[in-house]
């Protein structure tokens, strides 16, 4: 069975924060790791021709009422944040600067709070540094060090080997090169950790060889 689970993210999803919350847990059950691996979710829109939830009138409304719900549902806290969407960059550069695990959990932990809990512009550098240093990092080197170009580059291999495996949206999590996207797919990422997955390899061809219908829809 899988030892690890990695968990792809970005800080303007509130789904990927619900996701950080319930994640512990649920590795503590099952005896897995968790590497966090911060992606730029903007990209795996463009590489998918999709729009974001913020980004569509309609499911931005819904999304509010779905992420309140779920936050009271998991009994965590959950507030608005300054902006939505705003830009992620600086911080998702920012912790792949920190390499030691345990560290960049608790920055992980730190700056999704920030974001949903206590309402921060983490887009401004200042707040991000703020951030890292609360949890007894360097944030000024930290910032400082994500605006080099191995800093970007990190962040852009991070990003197109999650789309190169087929990840195209967040949170995602990957165990044994099984996708489970999004907060609601949490609990049959347990039921595959606990070795009771419901797909079959033969099942899933069957569903890849039906043929998308050349009808377009009318009303």
């Amino acid at each position: 069975m899988p030892t690890s689970v990695r968990f792809f993210f970005d800080y303007v999803s509130p789904y990927a924060y619900l996701a950080s919350t319930q994640l512990p847990a649920l590795a503590s059950r099952r005896g897995v790791e968790v590497e966090h691996v911060p992606v730029l979710f903007a990209a795996m829109l463009d590489a998918s021709g999709a729009r974001g939830p913020g980004e569509v009138p309609m499911r931005r409304d819904y999304m509010f009422h779905d992420i309140v719900r779920l936050a009271r549902l998991f009994g965590v806290p959950l507030e608005p944040p300054a902006t939505h969407p705003f830009n992620p960059l600086v911080a998702l550069r920012v912790t792949h600067g920190v390499e030691d695990a345990r560290e960049r959990r608790a920055l992980v932990d730190a700056l999704f709070r920030a974001v949903w809990v206590e309402s921060l512009a983490i887009d401004r550098p200042e707040v991000v540094a703020n951030v890292a240093r609360g949890i007894g990092l360097d944030g000024d080197a930290l910032v400082d060090r994500a605006s080099r170009p191995d800093a970007k580059a990190r962040l852009r291999a991070a990003t197109d080997e999650a789309i190169a495996a087929r990840v195209f949206g967040v949170p995602t999590m990957i165990a044994s090169g099984e996708l489970f996207w999004g907060v609601d797919s949490l609990h049959l990422l347990e039921r595959f950790l606990d070795g009771a997955d419901a797909t079959d390899p033969s099942v899933i061809e069957r569903w890849r060889r039906v043929a998308p219908s050349a009808s377009r829809r009318a009303i």
